[in-house]
């Protein structure tokens, strides 16, 4: 039988999880409406964003000096570049509405950390769109033009007793690849944020990152086999940072190891 105490203690116990709820709809209403306003802005400007997006295709052609007339793409279903428009849309949204997003989270978790933890938490919310954008930009400007320069090479002039062979990339394909390396690089490139994050909370040390090194390389190729094209250029292209960024992440989680040690040692001199 439940008495007037449990019912009260059951009353206090639902408003403050009503008004979390609340807050929780609130905070996604905004994240949803910048993500929407971000997608109608996108989607006006696809044509040129996908302009831009071609080009490292086109330094690619220009290594392989290839004429200009030979950068061209096509679609073979009618509706095959409007849906692109789409996925163009979806992509820049999220791209563009990443910062309100981010700081929609925030605001909602902010409330019920400490003073010194939302400081701490201060770092990781810059830091993640600045190493997402620089595994970005390593996709644009180095991984795509040799990727394409590599496939772009296996073409074939023709000639006598030889077919010709030119590659003519589909729109679908070419965006669905370059966004593809662009979001595997941007995650790729949060790996010194996770690791620091999983050692502030105390679930890895440095000591158990060293022993795993060999481990993390032979994963970091592996991954890279998997998500870049099929080409060995572009391949250690990931490779190769992620395991600086690996090394990265272990000076990091010494650093949060040696700053919590720091503060046991204040906390035992102040006891």
């Amino acid at each position: 039988m439940t008495t007037t105490s449990d019912q009260d203690e059951i009353e206090k116990s639902a408003a403050p999880l009503l008004e979390h709820l609340i807050e929780l709809r609130q905070r996604l209403i905004w994240s949803v409406g910048a993500f929407f306003v971000a997608f109608l802005v996108s989607f006006f400007f696809a044509k040129p964003i996908f302009n831009a997006l071609t080009k490292p295709y086109q330094w690619a052609a220009s290594m392989a000096e290839l004429p200009d007339a030979h950068v061209q793409f096509i679609y073979t279903a009618p509706q095959e570049f409007f849906f692109t428009q789409l996925k163009i849309g979806m992509f820049g949204g999220m791209v563009l509405a990443f910062p309100m997003i981010a700081t929609q989270v925030y605001k909602f978790i902010a409330p019920g950390l400490y003073k010194n933890e939302r400081q701490a938490f201060y770092p990781y919310l810059f830091a993640t769109p600045i190493l997402f954008f620089i595994g970005a930009a390593l996709v644009y400007f180095l991984v795509m033009p040799m990727a394409m320069w590599f496939f772009l090479s296996m073409e074939q002039a023709g000639g006598e007793g030889m077919a010709q062979i030119q590659h003519l990339p589909k729109v679908s394909e070419y965006l669905g690849l370059i966004m593809t390396l662009i979001f595997a690089f941007g995650l790729v490139f949060q790996l010194p944020v996770a690791i620091t994050l999983l050692a502030r909370a105390g679930l890895v040390s440095a000591e158990a990152l060293v022993d795993k090194r060999k481990y993390a390389i032979v994963l970091a190729f592996v991954a890279a086999a998997i998500l870049t094209p099929p080409d060995p250029l572009s391949q250690i292209s990931l490779a190769l940072p992620t395991v600086i960024l690996y090394e990265v992440s272990i000076i990091a989680a010494r650093y949060v190891e040696k700053q919590r040690a720091a503060a046991a040692a204040a906390r035992a001199a102040q006891g």
